[in-house]
């Protein structure tokens, strides 16, 4: 019999998230699984007390990750079902998911079960081609705590993002010598992130960069992104970023600085219930 329960300590699930990872057919992205993921909570599939798989579920009630044991006695459908109608006490209600094409065994339950999808986001991997664009190329500097504030107000403004979910981003960005920036005059116009992993995925580097919006088409984001593929291949690893399926802007300067958009982020909607 199979028993549903609420994980409380994430690092239960190590061993399994372990699995998780290594049978993705493509890095996944650092931001749903790093960022938003610890921040979901998460349930336990349990058979004869035995961990078997997990899911995690965002505040908006939207499945993040699910994955079962091949060990497991319960087919991954009948599973996957129970839970994406609603009818685990445990979980409640599910109003879809969130999976990108890298994750086969979770992506086909989407498919099997909601047949409403988007696609939320471009998933890319360096080519290890040569950059397309190095004529011009700008000098980012490694941020320290004496421009956190300022680095803040830049993209409170820039991206709109709250400025209290910035000061603990960036302030860990900062302590691990992972965020970059770029100045005209001594004013920031440009941030660029080179995130690492320290657990799955530790031969990657993601990337994330963001121009003032007075500044952009002018090639700074390829700039960027040029100087953050060089910082991580520096530190042996390759690099990954993604981007929203509706910024052509960023995808042209993605493109520009040889990343290939292998795949993508899918939000998946129930209809009804």
């Amino acid at each position: 019999m199979l028993n549903i329960k609420k994980i409380t300590q994430i690092n239960e699930l190590n061993i399994l998230k372990e699995a998780y990872f290594k049978v993705s057919t493509s890095p996944l992205d650092g931001m749903w699984h790093f960022g938003f993921v610890p921040m979901a909570e998460h349930f336990g599939f349990y058979e004869n007390e035995n961990l078997v798989g997990f899911c995690c579920i965002n505040t908006d009630k939207y499945l993040l990750q699910f994955y079962l044991s091949a060990t497991a006695q319960v087919l991954p459908k009948d599973l996957f079902t129970l839970i994406i109608n609603g009818n685990s006490k445990v979980i409640g209600e599910v109003e879809g998911a969130f999976v990108s094409t890298a994750e086969p065994q979770y992506l086909s339950l989407c498919l099997d079960a909601l047949s409403s999808f988007t696609v939320n986001g471009l998933m890319y991997q360096h080519s290890g081609k040569e950059q397309l664009n190095k004529v011009d190329q700008i000098e980012l500097m490694l941020a320290n705590s004496e421009q956190l504030e300022s680095l803040i107000n830049f993209a409170n403004k820039a991206i709109c993002a709250p400025k209290e979910w910035l000061t603990g981003y960036y302030g860990n960005l900062i302590k691990r010598n992972e965020l970059w920036y770029y100045s005209i005059g001594g004013n920031i116009i440009a941030t660029g992130e080179c995130r690492h992993f320290d657990e799955h995925q530790t031969e990657i580097a993601d990337l994330g960069m963001i121009v003032s919006p007075e500044y952009r088409g002018q090639g700074i984001a390829t700039q960027v992104l040029n100087q953050l593929v060089n910082i991580s291949e520096e530190k042996g690893l390759k690099a990954i970023c993604s981007t929203e399926s509706g910024n052509t802007a960023a995808q042209k300067a993605i493109h520009k600085s040889g990343f290939i958009a292998q795949n993508r982020i899918v939000q998946f909607d129930i209809t009804s219930h």
